[in-house]
């Protein structure tokens, strides 16, 4: 029989985590995943810090996103939208957008986690 693979619940403990460059913005952006295809789950979660950011991208991924600290303006075909601490924006996917921020801390959820094996990206 083939081995079983059940994701456990568990707490991700802010402080302990480790944030990487993103991209071709590391200076722009880090981010860190707290949950995601390593739980063999289709939702993805995780934390990104903006710094004097400036990123263009079209989102693959129907994506939330919670502004923690600072602000963020995000650029879209529609308009720009503008978040601040607890709001949120939500996007979906296939809008061209553009992530602007001088300092912002988010936490973000997106589906589908496969999203980069969906495109080849």
């Amino acid at each position: 029989m083939g081995e079983t693979f059940e994701a456990l619940p568990r707490a991700a403990r802010f402080d302990a985590l480790t944030f990487q460059p993103r991209f071709a913005y590391p200076d722009m952006c880090e981010v860190v995943e707290v949950a995601g295809l390593a739980d063999r789950s289709e939702l993805s979660g995780g934390f990104a810090r903006f710094k004097d950011a400036n990123i263009p991208w079209q989102v693959k991924y129907d994506e939330l996103i919670v502004v923690l600290e600072g602000a963020l303006a995000v650029r879209t075909p529609v308009g720009t939208l503008e978040a601040g601490p607890r709001d949120t924006l939500w996007l979906p996917a296939g809008t061209s957008v553009t992530y602007v921020s001088r300092d912002a801390l988010v936490f973000y959820s997106l589906h589908p986690a496969s999203w980069v094996r969906e495109v080849g990206a």
